[in-house]
């Protein structure tokens, strides 16, 4: 019994490591495949781009309910701007090559 044991575990781990070394190429993808590819990232973004839209709408919806329940209690609420995100700093000018030579 433990020879047969021993054999089938010698056997998978023989199966299992030409499994790991095979190499599969690249798929080559089609004019149609591509263009099948780029019309689903494209639909992908439009539906992305839709659901931002309806994200923001009910996002409204909420804050504008809010703001009417403490208006009727009495209490002002004003919605906090949302703020712009900043440009990125301007990268540093390089140090100039020259060095400056002290006056003795």
């Amino acid at each position: 019994m433990k020879i047969n044991k021993a054999m089938i575990i010698a056997a998978l781990c023989a199966v299992t490591t030409s499994a790991v070394y095979a190499k599969l190429p690249t798929p080559q993808l089609t004019d149609e495949q591509k263009a099948k590819a780029e019309e689903t990232k494209a639909k992908a973004a439009e539906a992305a781009k839709k659901e931002g839209e309806l994200l923001a709408k009910s996002q409204d919806r909420v804050a504008d309910h809010y703001i009417k329940a403490q208006k009727a209690k009495g209490v002002t609420v004003k919605p906090s701007p949302i703020a712009v995100a900043a440009a990125p700093a301007p990268a540093p000018a390089p140090a100039s090559a020259h060095k400056v030579e002290a006056k003795k």
